[in-house]
């Protein structure tokens, strides 16, 4: 009994530098493929005399190339950038644009304005197959920190089936695999060095790594960001139905509140407005003043699942047909804005 116990312990032993040594070389070989996103960006925040001002921030995310021209990411990283800049691990720094993002699932697309010379490329593995207690490996610029590994298992799963509606898709792999903040927008990988997932959140009472992580799943990301055409309109909303709706006086039963505006985007384009007063109502933070969206091209826009299908058609149709309006309710009246 006693040589059997020895013999367990020692092929623990054993074995352990060799389950490191495998992933030091995959961490080798996908590294290069991992950016650092800064991003700047304008923010309304109320000041000490309760007034409200637009305050130029800095941001820190992570990301990884699918091609020598698209970066995959986060979508809070990249909500509404007035720049980008992609940081390489070689040291290289190229600007970048968003091309497409989706908020329910958190992940977006950014576009490099020149190819990355001598490019690492990552692919997408399946992640239907995907088991509970699978090893894997995250790498990004947590705190700052470049290019850090940090390695754990699948803990579980947050699944809801996603259909044509685009809009209120997401599916999410459970890992205890450390993530701080800056680690958004990394990839999260298999030991075969593929890509499973794209880091999203962490929920923690600390605000640090002692919570639980989530990635969006590789299938999610690569349906809605690798197979659709759908734009990237540059403002962040709020949507407004029930209570909101009524509050704000809307001619209809829902409208979209325009809180920020990246300068050139679509909409900045467009000259929608964003707002300027950051209020509290109830327990949720909303900056007023801005426009309120209530229909595109002549689609009204609505929380049901069949006018945001519409909605999403529409969108994936501008790569062929860029232009198009919107009606918007600019302090009481209706107006119409066309895209330039």
């Amino acid at each position: 009994m006693k040589k059997v116990v020895l013999l367990a312990l020692l092929s623990v032993f054993l074995l352990a530098p060799l389950r490191a040594q495998d992933l030091s070389k995959v961490y080798e070989k996908v590294s290069p493929a991992v950016v650092a996103i800064l991003t700047k960006e304008n923010t309304i925040v109320t000041n000490a005399n309760n007034v409200s001002e637009s305050v130029a921030t800095g941001g820190l995310g992570s990301g990884f190339m699918v091609s020598d021209r698209l970066i995959v990411t986060a979508a809070h990283v990249v909500r509404v950038p007035e720049s980008i800049m992609v940081q390489f691990s070689d040291g290289e720094v190229i600007a970048g644009t968003v091309l497409t993002s989706y908020e329910s699932a958190d992940i977006a697309l950014i576009g490099l304005s020149r190819p990355k010379k001598n490019a690492t490329i990552v692919t997408f593995a399946d992640s239907d197959k995907v088991k509970i207690g699978e090893q894997v490996f995250v790498i990004g610029v947590p705190l700052g920190v470049g290019f850090s590994l940090s390695s754990g298992y699948v803990s579980a799963f947050k699944r809801q089936p996603y259909g044509k509606n685009p809009f209120v898709s997401s599916e999410f792999i459970q890992t205890d695999a450390a993530i701080n903040q800056g680690n958004s927008g990394g990839p999260m990988f298999n030991m075969k060095g593929e890509v499973i997932g794209v880091v999203s959140h962490i929920k923690s009472k600390s605000g640090g790594s002692d919570g639980i992580g989530y990635a969006t799943s590789s299938n999610l990301a690569t349906k809605l960001l690798l197979n659709n055409t759908m734009p990237w309109f540059g403002a962040e909303f709020f949507s407004l139905s029930g209570k909101y709706a009524k509050l704000f006086n809307l001619p209809q039963a829902n409208g979209l509140l325009v809180q920020r505006v990246a300068t050139n985007s679509i909409f900045g384009r467009m000259g929608v407005h964003e707002g300027d007063t950051e209020v509290m109502i109830g327990k949720q933070r909303l900056i007023m003043g801005g426009d309120i969206i209530l229909a595109f091209n002549g689609i009204t826009y609505d929380i049901t699942d069949e006018a945001l299908i519409k909605l999403a058609a529409f969108a994936n149709s501008l790569a062929k047909n860029p232009s198009f309006e919107i009606k918007v309710l600019r302090q009481g009246k209706i107006i119409t804005l066309k895209s330039k």
